[in-house]
């Protein structure tokens, strides 16, 4: 297939384009800057220069491909109190891929998130389908990008072979410098390695490949209007994280009480301490996709967490 990427430079994306073109696919990919761009080329891809706003190149690249995987999301301004300003400009791109892909049952993939679904059990790729608990705790930017990810489900009645990779909130791997990352980077500016309350509430965790291998498996069978769980380690429970982190710092692992959280971790307080665990049971037996790489645990014992100071 030729399919077209948005994120198709970022963490997931840049694994996601390697796994395609050895599958035998054409990847032609978004990008927004000249290094994007850049690295692109290096993989084997196509380059479709404009950003997630640029709804006339989306809607083009989209009339010209046999499939799209929409990877791409405003993180940053996402995290700095911009969350429903980013799931607004998803919404505008997913309604704008629907468009063109209606009636075509071509492929249309997107990544969603599981952390917050279900918080406190866990989550299964039920939930949030009306069948199961349907995300009502979720406010303003949660919220909309779960109706998003229920708005690229229902595109399935439109004719398009729609599905959603739900993915957890630690996606692992050699040069992440996501939220694992920014927890390496907190212990190391205070000291101590440190997890809210008693640090049991976990959190589900995928190695950056396996889930590329996952986005390839759904492009190519997964039925009109899945949800898919991208989900390795059910649920890693965050002391056992900082124990980790702790050890290979030489630092004490210790417990920061809620009430402290948000001055120790800062904008990262209100997703560390969710306990939201999630199975993958319904989407391996859909796809038969059996994770292969390390588990978190054992990802962050390889040490490659440590060996540079990691970007915020």
């Amino acid at each position: 297939m030729r399919v077209f990427i948005t994120g198709a430079s970022g963490w997931i994306g840049s694994a996601v384009v390697p796994e395609l073109i050895g599958a035998g696919h054409q990847v032609v990919g978004l990008a927004r800057s000249d290094a994007s761009a850049a690295a692109l080329v290096e993989a084997g891809a196509e380059v479709r220069r404009g950003t997630l706003d640029d709804l006339d190149t989306l809607r083009s690249a989209a009339a010209d491909a046999d499939g799209v995987i929409h990877l791409a999301f405003k993180h940053d301004i996402a995290f700095s109190g911009g969350f429903e300003d980013a799931a607004d400009a998803d919404r505008r791109a997913i309604d704008t891929f629907g468009e063109v892909l209606t009636g075509s049952d071509r492929p249309f993939l997107i990544a969603s998130g599981t952390l917050g679904l279900a918080p406190g059990r866990v989550a299964t790729e039920q939930d949030g389908q009306g069948s199961g608990p349907d995300g009502a705790h979720l406010v303003g930017g949660p919220a909309k990008r779960l109706a998003n990810a229920q708005a690229t489900v229902a595109l399935a009645d439109r004719g398009v072979r729609s599905s959603v990779v739900r993915l957890p909130p630690t996606v692992h791997g050699d040069g992440d410098h996501g939220f694992l990352a920014t927890v390496v980077a907190i212990a190391r500016e205070k000291g101590v390695s440190g997890y809210i309350g008693d640090g049991d509430n976990r959190w589900p965790a995928v190695h950056r490949s396996d889930a590329a291998h996952l986005f390839r498996l759904a492009l190519e069978s997964a039925p009109a209007g899945s949800t898919l769980h991208a989900i390795a380690d059910e649920g890693v429970p965050i002391r056992a994280v900082a124990e980790v982190i702790g050890r290979h710092l030489g630092l004490p692992a210790a417990s920061v009480s809620p009430d402290d959280a948000p001055g120790h971790f800062s904008w990262l307080a209100g997703f560390l301490g969710m306990d939201s665990p999630a199975s993958s049971s319904h989407t391996r037996e859909l796809l038969g996709w059996q994770p292969s790489r390390s588990g978190l645990i054992d990802d962050l014992d390889k040490g490659h967490y440590f060996a540079t100071v990691p970007r915020n």
